[in-house]
């Protein structure tokens, strides 16, 4: 059901929504009614990413014409490897996933969403010794997998405490809730970089803790993307325009519907609403009002995919966005 009800007269609406049509007809390139877009998440209940289904569950994306179908991947790489067999048509992920395309992943970043990471935390296990960043050096680390975002972020809190490169043991456990918490239980790793709704879940069930979140060691650094396949830009470029109108008006509706957007959430995340109220109060303030491109935070994200030897020069990061699509 969309979001917002029109209660004037019949008359009163008819020529409002003529007069829109109108307009829309000869001023706005979106894309035709209904257009059906596959549009696929990195990961099923990272914050960062949840507004597509909040603004698809609001009828938002469809007011703007689209319909969506809306695909989780646990890893940005899967994600875009589907986005290279032609089935994904949009893909919300991490900044991360720009290596990818000078890889010669089909597509291009067509909108900055966020530019920090408090939708990420490190966590350690309920009994853990650790109480700080510091305690975690010769310790195991728990990352979705070598070369991610987590990887990264791993890197650079060992580096920006001064500890060599094997002061932090980094181990690929996945991201998912069940294979963190049984890491944790088992204790397989001394700590984990993963979503902070995670931890705070994890707090509620007496299994792990938050520690810090990742906005306490790493600043801007173009934390997530919004990607369109390289088949859509050339096909559809009013279906990109569309869809990125109908996510900045998602956050706008989120901003200042809290209690609407929690329970959304918690539907998603199967997180309580405690947890995921607490969530929104960490993470709400972390989305873009415009989609725009920083150059600090993609001079970051450039260093990054060296750091994790995911390339072996540093790429000309203009060829791996577009602009083109960003509201005015």
């Amino acid at each position: 059901m969309p979001y917002l009800l029109d209660r004037r007269s019949a008359p009163q609406a008819a020529v409002a929504a003529a007069f829109v049509a109108a307009f829309a007809f000869f001023h706005v390139p979106w894309a035709s009614a209904d257009a059906a877009l596959t549009v696929a998440k990195a990961a099923a209940t990272a914050d960062n990413m949840m507004p597509v289904n909040v603004g698809d569950e609001l009828g938002i994306f469809r007011k703007h014409g689209l319909a969506l179908k809306i695909l989780d991947f646990n890893s940005g790489s899967k994600m875009a490897q589907a986005v290279a067999a032609g089935s994904i048509d949009l893909a919300d992920g991490a900044g991360s996933e720009m290596a990818l395309i000078a890889k010669g992943a089909p597509m291009k970043a067509v909108c900055e969403d966020e530019g920090t990471f408090p939708f990420l935390s490190v966590g350690v296990p309920v009994d853990s010794a650790v109480t700080s960043a510091a305690d975690l050096k010769g310790r195991k680390m728990g990352v979705s997998s070598p070369g991610s975002l987590t990887d990264w972020l791993a890197q650079e809190l060992a580096r920006k405490e001064g500890w060599g490169p094997d002061d932090l043991k980094r181990v690929g456990i996945g991201s998912g809730t069940a294979s963190v918490t049984a890491a944790f239980r088992d204790h397989l790793v001394d700590a984990d970089i993963s979503a902070t709704s995670l931890f705070l879940n994890m707090e509620e069930k007496k299994i792990g803790r938050l520690l810090i979140p990742v906005t306490d060691f790493e600043g801007d650094a173009a934390a997530g993307m919004i990607y369109a396949s390289d088949r859509l830009i050339t096909a559809n470029p009013g279906a990109i325009r569309a869809f990125l109108a109908g996510w900045l008006e998602t956050i706008r509706y989120m901003r200042a519907h809290k209690a609407e957007t929690v329970k959304i959430e918690s539907g998603i995340t199967g997180f309580s609403p405690a947890v995921m109220g607490r969530e929104y109060d960490l993470t709400i303030g972390m989305f873009k009002d415009d989609c725009r491109f920083d150059p600090q935070g993609l001079a970051t994200l450039r260093r990054s995919f060296i750091d994790l030897k995911l390339l072996a020069e540093p790429p000309d990061m203009a060829k791996l966005y577009t602009d083109a699509f960003v509201p005015n």
